[in-house]
């Protein structure tokens, strides 16, 4: 797997980062979500796992042709935006010692990867059915 460096948003050390794949893919450099109310609202399935970035590594998307600005759905795999302002991202666990040679990533990161068509569906305006399910009232 190929990797692109689209950005990080410190100066100082490893941080959360962002890069795009050959694969039509980014991956998602965070830190490992440790409090339980947080994880308790997480569905993960066998291999995912989730990681939690600052909303301004998402700006660094336009460096990839997309728009860099805010994410008009909180659907997977962009699952929640936690009260300090910060994302909870969920995708596949890369594993895969060739990607992650390429990174510099401490214990307390983790790495995760989520197809582009997902983020770019994040960025557009919800229409049809998810408006319908917007407008219906929660249980």
């Amino acid at each position: 797997m190929k990797l692109r460096f689209l950005g990080k948003n410190s100066q100082v050390g490893d941080c959360p980062t962002l890069y795009a794949t050959d694969r039509d893919t980014y991956l998602v450099q965070g830190w490992k979500i440790f409090a339980n109310d947080l994880l308790m609202q997480l569905t993960l399935s066998q291999g995912e796992t989730a990681v939690e970035v600052p909303t301004e590594l998402c700006e660094h998307l336009g460096k990839d042709g997309l728009p860099s600005g805010k994410f008009k759905r909180l659907e997977g795999p962009l699952m929640a935006l936690t009260p300090g302002g910060t994302y909870v991202v969920q995708g596949r666990a890369v594993t895969d010692p060739e990607p992650l040679a390429q990174m510099s990533t401490p214990d307390y990161e983790s790495v995760v990867e989520v197809s582009k068509a997902a983020i770019i569906a994040l960025l557009e305006e919800p229409r049809g059915a998810d408006l319908q399910r917007r407008a219906q009232p929660a249980l």
